[in-house]
């Protein structure tokens, strides 16, 4: 076994020292189109053993094998011409997207770019790249932990609302939606994939048991991402979890085709997802929704899109702020939306510290069904592990931890009539939300009431009364508005 972390550690050393690299997201995005050549080249060999009338979607030159396998290949400025001027103009525009294959390498490198200046460097990357060999499982199973790594790294160069959720809850989130093997399951902001990276790993443990239901499977998977390194990211993801041609990877942000454009042939059983959270939308995007439902808050759109993509009967796991659950407004309504058309039976409360060290915004995750009206939600307070008062880098959550919430879940077939309240459990009526004006926000029944001094916490508060403020101004003014006319 090669020493996978030792290489993509000496890669970002070789990388530093180039002038045309500046800062972490260029270094990954540099790193990631390598490894996607090298990890498609190595899957290719796989075919070409598998399948007898097996076709490269490339041109001979521009196979990996071809003009990056040699160690005393071409290098300096004849590798920097050949990368520049025939390998990315040919993978950009000049492929057959006829075949499934040319179109993930296509849409892969629609917005890459090589930002390496030295021509001798990048033979150097190259090198070290040719020497991990993902046809081996131990290389590829430790390349999984290198994954990881390169995913904080972006984390630490991404922007607000760019969270990457942590396995253990992805994990968790899977477990208990069951995606069953014909199911599609639909990412809208799949990021670099960890929820539909765990969905097909549960699908193969539960249900895969022939080379018909792995066809099922490879089917199955949906996402769409809006920024192109976590595409690209996603898109090798898949590669590497046995998806051969990814073409339902999209790069694309779903919230800007209009809701009514939806049809009822593009909805799906399952949804899993983290959507951004924090941050605003670009002017106009909020038009795709009805007026009721329109801000420039991405999780908010988010939400009433999930609601609206979900079949009858689909099944929906989301992550969301505690300023979802406590917003008003436009908030208000989505919450009614969500409780008038599914069926939201469980809020699981995380507690502070899930994101470490990229947010300390406290989350949940709302899981619901479509097609039954909320009756009465049930909550369920995570708590941290014996000696645990926070998590970090070094000491994150772990799926383990969920074992409680597993054995307490019960049916969703028969109402989950085996659930009781207890220390971390507790539900609460409809009626009961709806006089609280659809405030989600209700604290565990069994602990002691605590002042909460999360300055996290205390600016959404904060933004939420603005937001009202604001809402009561424009209300005022257009009375005013009416009443003058009327007086003329």
């Amino acid at each position: 076994m090669s020493n996978v972390s030792g290489i993509i550690k000496s890669i970002q050393d070789i990388m530093r020292k180039d002038v045309g690299v500046d800062g972490d997201a260029q270094r990954i995005s540099q790193l990631v189109w390598m490894l996607f050549l090298k990890i498609f080249d190595d899957h290719e060999e796989e075919l070409e053993l598998t399948e007898d009338s097996y076709k490269s979607p490339l041109p001979a030159h521009l196979r990996w094998r071809n003009w990056a396998k040699d160690p005393e290949g071409i290098t300096g400025d004849e590798l920097l011409d050949f990368v520049n001027l025939q390998l990315f103009p040919s993978l950009k525009d000049k492929l057959n997207l006829q075949n499934k294959r040319a179109q993930v390498i296509h849409s892969m490198f629609e917005d890459a770019y090589n930002y390496m200046k030295s021509g001798t460097l990048l033979r150097q990357v190259i090198n070290k790249i040719c020497e991990i060999d993902f046809n081996t499982k131990n290389d590829r199973h430790t390349f999984g932990t290198i994954y990881e790594q390169i995913l904080k790294d972006l984390q630490s160069a991404g922007n607000a609302g760019e969270f990457y959720t942590p396995r253990a809850v992805t994990t968790f989130i899977v477990d208990r939606v069951d995606p069953k093997l014909e199911e599609i399951v639909f990412d809208p902001a799949c990021g670099t994939g960890g929820f539909l990276s765990n969905v097909i790993e549960y699908k193969r443990e539960h249900y895969v048991q022939s080379t018909e239901e792995e066809e099922v499977l490879q089917n199955s998977i949906r996402g769409v991402e809006k920024k192109a390194l976590p595409h690209m990211l996603c898109t090798t993801n898949m590669i590497l979890h046995g998806i051969e041609t990814p073409v339902h990877i999209r790069h694309d942000n779903t919230l800007s085709r209009p809701l009514v454009d939806y049809t009822p042939k593009d909805r799906v059983h399952v949804i899993v997802t983290n959507p951004p959270f924090g941050g605003m939308e670009e002017d106009g995007i909020e038009n795709n929704f009805p007026s009721s439902y329109r801000t420039r808050e991405t999780a908010d759109l988010f939400m009433t899109l999930i609601i609206h993509l979900l079949k009858e009967n689909g099944r929906a796991a989301v992550v969301l702020p505690d300023g979802f659950l406590f917003g008003e407004g436009i908030k208000t309504r989505i919450k009614e939306k969500l409780m008038d058309e599914c069926n939201l039976h469980t809020i699981v409360r995380l507690p502070n510290g899930v994101f470490n060290p990229y947010t300390g915004i406290r989350t949940n995750i709302l899981f619901f069904t479509k097609g039954t009206k909320t009756e009465q939600v049930w909550y369920y307070e995570h708590p941290y592990p014996d000696g645990v008062k926070s998590y970090n880098k070094s000491k994150p959550m772990r799926f383990e931890e969920f074992a409680t919430e597993i054995a307490w879940w019960g049916s969703e077939a028969d109402g989950f009539a085996a659930r009781v309240e207890n220390e971390q459990a507790w539900k609460v009526s409809i009626e009961d939300i709806k006089a609280s004006n659809y405030n989600l926000d209700i604290k565990n029944p069994h602990v002691s009431e605590q002042i909460n001094h999360d300055p996290e916490k205390l600016l959404l508060k904060y933004q939420v009364q603005q937001t009202r403020i604001s809402d009561l101004r424009d209300k005022l003014k257009a009375i005013i508005s009416v009443a003058l006319n009327e007086a003329n």
